[in-house]
């Protein structure tokens, strides 16, 4: 993957109009699935978004340039792009969401003993994963 940055106009015109496409198509899933990963705690927003970016860039820069100055997504973008991490506050944020939501899980649904292990090994991998992002100031 590259830095995010946008794709010059030339080396966009030399990818096909089915390349293209395929790349549009990709982006809206991504950008979908990260919506998604906003509302729900053990579904990661942050790859997501970067591949959405990524896509848009090669299909529609104008639709990569809405992503980076959107009010939800746009600072992640521009800190991963810039430093490669994500601030200590959205770290935060994000692991007391993911405890919170699995605390809430627990404790109002009926949840088997297998369901409990596997609702609280996937919050784990996911706050490993938030955890090993780099941290960056801000």
């Amino acid at each position: 993957m590259t830095d995010g940055a946008p794709v010059e106009p030339s080396e966009l015109a030399r990818t096909g109009p089915i390349r293209r496409r395929l790349h549009f198509v990709l982006g809206v899933v991504f950008l979908a699935i990260a919506v998604l990963g906003v509302l729900l705690p053990l579904l990661p927003t942050t790859p997501f978004l970067l591949l959405a970016s990524y896509s848009f860039a090669r299909s529609q820069p104008r639709l990569q340039q809405w992503l980076r100055r959107s009010p939800v997504f746009g600072r992640l973008l521009e800190d991963w792009e810039r430093a490669r991490g994500v601030r200590k506050r959205v770290k935060i944020v994000a692991v007391l969401v993911v405890l919170a939501m699995v605390a809430l899980a627990l404790w109002k649904q009926q949840l088997s003993g297998w369901q409990e292990g596997a609702l609280v090994g996937l919050a784990s991998i996911g706050i490993a994963v938030v955890l090993r992002l780099r941290t960056i100031d801000g």
